[in-house]
C-alpha cells in the first residue's frame, strides 16, 4: 500500500465516524425539504476507463438529471432548498468517503467525468484515467465558480466542452506528473479552506 493510499484509507475512515451526527443531520433535512432519496447515485468513469457509481448527498430534486447533466448557475431552479446550502459548501461531496473505502477513488485526484465527456477526450487526455478519480483536486478549486460560468456562456455545454473542460483535463495532467504526498495535502488543505468560505 503506497502513503497515499494509506492516508486516503486513514481520513475516509475517521471522516465517517466523526461527521456520522452531521451526516444523519443533512439526511433528515433532504428528507423533509423534498421527495426522493438522501443520496444521489451517479454512473462516472474512473481509473481503467472503468465505470463505477459515485455517492453524494443529493442536493437537486428528483429526475433533475434528465433535464441535462451540467448544473448552470448558483440558483439553477433544480436545486432543492437544502441542496444550494450544501453545494455551496461542498457538504454533498462527503458519501464520497465511501467511494475512497472501497478503492473507486482518491481524496485527491481528476474529478470523475460522465461518460457522455469522457467520449470526447483525445487518446492524451485520457492519460487523466491512469490514476484514481478523486474527491477534490486543482481544477476543482480552480474552477470553483463553474456554474456561475456557465450561467453567463450563450451555450453552457459548449462552452464547458471547449473551454472549461480542456483546462481541468491539463491541471489534472500536471498533478499526475507531480503526484506527490506533499501535493496532495496542499490540495486537501487549500479545498477545505475554500469550502469553509464557501466562495
Amino acid at each position: 500500500m503506497d502513503s497515499i493510499r494509506f492516508f486516503d484509507l486513514l481520513f475516509a475512515l475517521l471522516g465517517i465516524i466523526i461527521l456520522l451526527p452531521l451526516f444523519i443531520i443533512i439526511a433528515l433535512c433532504i428528507k423533509i425539504s423534498s421527495k426522493g432519496p438522501v443520496f444521489f447515485k451517479q454512473v462516472r468513469v474512473g481509473k481503467n476507463n472503468i465505470d463505477f457509481k459515485l455517492y453524494k448527498f443529493r442536493s437537486m430534486y428528483v429526475a433533475a438529471e434528465s433535464k441535462g447533466q451540467l448544473t448552470v448557475g448558483g440558483r439553477d431552479n433544480r436545486i432543492t432548498p437544502i441542496g444550494y446550502y450544501i453545494r455551496k459548501f461542498k457538504i454533498d461531496e462527503l458519501p464520497q468517503f465511501i467511494n475512497v473505502l472501497l478503492g473507486e477513488m482518491s481524496f485527491v485526484g481528476p474529478r470523475p467525468e460522465v461518460r457522455k465527456y469522457v467520449n470526447l477526450y483525445t487518446a492524451e487526455q485520457l492519460t487523466v484515467l491512469n490514476v484514481l478519480p478523486g474527491i477534490t483536486d486543482d481544477a476543482s478549486i480552480a474552477f470553483r465558480n463553474e456554474n456561475e460560468l456557465l450561467e453567463k456562456a450563450a451555450n453552457p455545454e459548449e462552452y464547458y466542452i471547449q473551454e472549461i473542460m480542456p483546462k481541468k483535463i491539463a491541471l489534472n495532467r500536471k498533478f499526475i506528473a507531480q503526484r506527490t504526498l506533499k501535493n496532495y495535502f496542499s490540495i486537501l488543505i487549500a479545498t477545505v479552506i475554500t469550502a469553509v468560505k464557501g466562495k
